[in-house]
């Protein structure tokens, strides 16, 4: 008996398969999250440029020679770190605090750069720190409404 069977395909010559890569196409993506661009480097540079502007508002009172009305230079100190405790991580406010009080004290209070804690020293660094809490709360509850909103 004979059986039938498909006839074999022609020979064809040797051609290597080229690799096909895969074809990557843009994916289509949203707006990138608006990001105010003062916020990631003035929270890193608020604590150097504070120390800056308590040096300056030293000098500035020094040359002047403003240094005798104590309450008035440290209700200065005190929106100096208020400014600074508002740009600042929360976390560095103390620090913000604590440069600001060495400036005040060592330069206004005792004028010959020697630092004390005594009890206007002590009063005034409890003013600093407090003024850094309340600038630093204030940034921190900005940030977190614009988070949700």
């Amino acid at each position: 008996m004979t059986t039938f069977h498909r006839p074999a395909p022609p020979l064809r010559p040797y051609r290597p398969r080229t690799t096909r890569f895969p074809q990557v196409s843009p994916q289509a993506t949203q707006p990138a999250h608006r990001v105010p661009p003062d916020r990631p480097l003035a929270r890193d540079l608020a604590l150097p440029l504070g120390a800056v502007g308590a040096a300056l508002l030293v000098t500035a009172l020094l040359l002047t020679g403003e240094t005798a009305h104590t309450s008035a230079v440290l209700a200065l100190f005190a929106l100096l770190t208020l400014a600074v405790a508002l740009r600042t991580r929360p976390a560095l406010a103390p620090v913000a605090a604590l440069v600001s009080w060495m400036f005040y004290d060592g330069f206004v209070l005792h004028q010959h750069a020697e630092l004390a804690f005594r009890t206007p020293d002590r009063t005034s660094l409890l003013i600093l720190l407090l003024t850094a809490a309340v600038g630093a709360g204030c940034a921190a509850e900005v940030r977190g409404v614009r988070r949700r909103g």
